[in-house]
Parts: structure tokens; C-alpha cells; sequence
């Protein structure tokens, strides 16, 4: 099965941030290169950057609203990056702004009553690849709680670790593992389910 359902061993304690991938160090180089000011870096930063803090935002939001936040965030990021430092890779930075301009943009509409819908569906088109494979896992995590699905596509689609994405989702880490045990759970009873019903649709 293509979704890995198998409890990862809890991290030791410790203060060390999740490995940087090939991936993360190119989008650090490139915001670093941008906080030099060149035209041109600054133009190769924003449409790195771009399409995954849409995705990420359409996620927690939705996709009318993640045009305007993800201008928003870049923005905060272009005025933000004399003081990057590298400590965390750009992505996790970059998203956590994302995170802080949905904060905020919650908090403006606080006293206007305004529905969210969590579309969650662009970061699986983003990082799984196999069509088949996509609407399956859509499928799959349709039957989720809210609170899980964010949990898990986090940390197990995006590619996060535990503390980032405790950090973005503005939880103790405790409950972000939770929360990813709790959907694995819930997934293998789908996929049982799913498989059985294939089964008796056969032999029927």
C-alpha cells in the first residue's frame, strides 16, 4: 500500500531540528541569494516559493481566499528577509509566516461570521505523484476528522516533522503525534474496509 501506516519510533529528546533535505537547501540558497537584493533572486525567490505557500494556505483555508494570503505572506517575507538567518530551513520559515498571516486574517474576520473550508486536496495533487494513487488517498483522508487530517497530511504528505508541524498547526507536539496515530488508525479500518468491499464485489 502506498501510504505508510507503520507508528514511526518516538524521537528521543532532544532540540535538534529535522534534517534539511536536498530540496530545503536549494530553497535556502535561493532565499538567502534573495536577501542579497538582486532583481533577479528576488524574482527566482517569489516563484519558488509561490505554489507551495498557496497549496500550504488553501490547505488551512481555502483557495479563494489563499491568492491574497499567499501575496500576503510573500510580502512579509520579502520585508522579513534581512533578518533571516538560516537557522531553519526557508520553507519552515516561510510557512510559519503563512501560518501567522492566516492568524491574522482569522482574527480580522472574527467579527464578520465567514466559513473556512480546508482544502487539503492541492498538497496531496503536490506531493503524490501516481493519479490512481491520489484519489485514493484523497478518498482515504475524506474520512478523516479536520484536526487529523491536517496532522497527517502535514507530517506525513508534506514531508514535515513533528515540531514544525506543531508549530504551523499551534499545538503541543504531543497532540500533533496523537492526532497522526489516531488518523493511521482510522486509515487501515478504511483501507480494510475498502478492501473487503472489492473483495465482495468480486465474488458477487
Amino acid at each position: 500500500m502506498f501510504i505508510e501506516l507503520v507508528e514511526r519510533p518516538p524521537a528521543p529528546p532532544s532540540r535538534r531540528r529535522p534534517a534539511r533535505t536536498a530540496d530545503d537547501d536549494r530553497l535556502t540558497d535561493l532565499a538567502l541569494a534573495a536577501r542579497a537584493g538582486g532583481a533577479g533572486d528576488v524574482d527566482a525567490f517569489v516563484r519558488a516559493f509561490y505554489p507551495e505557500v498557496w497549496r500550504f494556505l488553501a490547505f488551512l483555508t481555502d483557495v479563494e481566499a489563499a491568492d491574497d494570503l499567499a501575496q500576503d505572506t510573500l510580502m512579509r517575507a520579502l520585508g522579513g528577509l534581512p533578518r533571516f538567518a538560516a537557522r531553519s530551513s526557508a520553507r519552515a520559515w516561510l510557512l510559519a509566516i503563512a501560518r501567522r498571516v492566516v492568524v491574522d486574517d482569522h482574527r480580522y474576520r472574527a467579527a464578520r461570521p465567514t466559513t473556512y473550508v480546508a482544502d487539503w486536496h492541492g498538497v496531496v495533487e503536490h506531493r503524490v505523484s501516481g493519479p490512481d494513487e491520489r484519489i485514493a488517498l484523497t478518498e482515504l483522508l475524506a474520512g478523516l476528522p479536520d484536526d487529523w487530517r491536517r496532522a497527517f497530511v502535514l507530517t506525513q504528505v508534506a514531508g514535515l516533522g513533528y515540531a514544525e508541524a506543531a508549530d504551523l498547526l499551534g499545538c503541543p507536539i504531543g497532540t500533533v503525534r496523537s492526532r497522526v496515530a489516531r488518523a493511521r488508525e482510522r486509515l487501515r479500518s478504511l483501507i480494510v474496509t475498502a478492501e473487503q468491499r472489492a473483495v465482495d464485489t468480486k465474488i458477487s
